[in-house]
């Protein structure tokens, strides 16, 4: 499983003392309000950084780190990834769960026949949507809804799913 969730990615700076814009890549952009210390990705490796404040422009967040104290400081963490540890992720309820963690897991029918790997997973309105990736090399599009998806073994990474009536052809 991964340990670290990327919740957001700088795109610029904001005014002179050190903020940043961040472009939010996560569900609940309120997960900012309560963030503590979040890990900042750089081309020289990680840093652990501690958030100072945090508001809220249009779809981005502007967030300032105590580490940082003016525009020159962060000017050069322009396109990097803000992420999190599991344990500070948004916890999930009970039918949740996060996309890193199935991303790659072999897809299985619940006759036992191997479908494929889960490439993808497509956030849409009504439900989300996994993009299995057929041995054949075609993709085969699964709602995620009870009547599709019987089981996420995390152990095994395997995915079991009951194909409804036409899915593949």
């Amino acid at each position: 499983m991964v340990d670290l969730f990327r919740i957001g990615v700088i795109t610029s700076t904001h005014g002179l003392k050190g903020e940043v814009k961040v472009f939010p890549t996560t569900d609940d952009i309120n997960r900012f309000k309560k963030l503590k210390k979040c890990i900042l990705r750089t081309p020289k490796g990680d840093i652990e950084v501690e958030k100072a404040s945090c508001k809220f422009f249009k779809n981005m967040v502007i967030l300032s780190f105590k580490e940082f104290n003016d525009i020159n400081e962060v000017e050069k963490y322009k396109n990097c990834e803000l992420y999190v540890t599991r344990e500070n992720a948004i916890p999930l309820d009970d039918e949740e769960f996060y996309i890193a963690d199935v991303i790659g897991m072999r897809v299985v029918c619940d006759d036992n026949n191997d479908l494929g790997e889960l490439k993808d997973v497509l956030q849409t309105g009504a439900n989300d949507v996994f993009v299995v990736e057929l041995k054949n090399g075609n993709e085969l599009l699964i709602p995620v809804i009870k009547e599709c998806v019987i089981d996420i073994n995390y152990n095994e990474k395997v995915v079991v799913v009951k194909l409804m009536k036409g899915m593949l052809d």
